[in-house]
């Protein structure tokens, strides 16, 4: 069996699991949060305890057990802490700025880049060259961004574009004659 998959999720206070034929139910203190049932996988609540163990002895089974238990895992964090991305802008003139569910970017550009966040996502800016994503669904905090930072990558020369807090850019050498 998978060694993710062993491991027992511990629900916190405040969260509800709510676990039917076709889907799984999470709801906490940032929202709640949905997902499919797989059939190779049985999810069982005991208490204040999520156990998740493959349906059959198939490989499949085995595998989809651990990615099972590291999803499920990931909404009961969700639900009860939220998930954060930070990005930060790297540029002469670079700014971003949060206007309710939208993100306003000047990132160089002749116009600038409006950037729409779904349901359940806030952006905030604490100044004019940080990004921080929050949301309870880890898949669409990190996708989002993702898309942000796909709108203007850091270049490798002068390392100017939007780039995640944590990331380093290897700075390239110019060409010498």
């Amino acid at each position: 069996m998978s060694r993710v998959g062993k491991m027992p999720i511990t629900v916190p206070q405040g969260v509800d699991v709510k676990i039917a034929a076709d889907q799984i139910t999470v709801k906490g203190a940032q929202g709640t949060l949905v997902r499919a049932a797989n059939g190779l996988v049985s999810v069982k609540q005991e208490g204040a305890v999520l156990s998740v163990a493959p349906a059959n002895e198939s490989a499949e089974a085995n595998a989809m057990s651990g990615t099972m238990r590291a999803l499920l895992a990931n909404m009961v964090n969700g639900v009860s802490k939220g998930f954060e991305k930070k990005l930060n802008l790297v540029g002469v003139g670079f700014r971003a700025q949060a206007q309710g569910q939208k993100l306003n970017l000047q990132i160089g550009f002749s116009h600038p880049v409006v950037k729409e966040m779904p349901a359940g996502i806030t952006v905030t800016t604490a100044t004019p060259t940080e990004i921080v994503i929050k949301g309870a669904d880890r898949q669409v905090v990190g996708q989002l961004a993702a898309e942000v930072r796909a709108i203007r990558p850091p270049e490798p020369y002068k390392g100017k574009g939007i780039r995640y807090a944590d990331e380093r850019v290897v700075i390239k050498e110019t060409k010498k004659k």
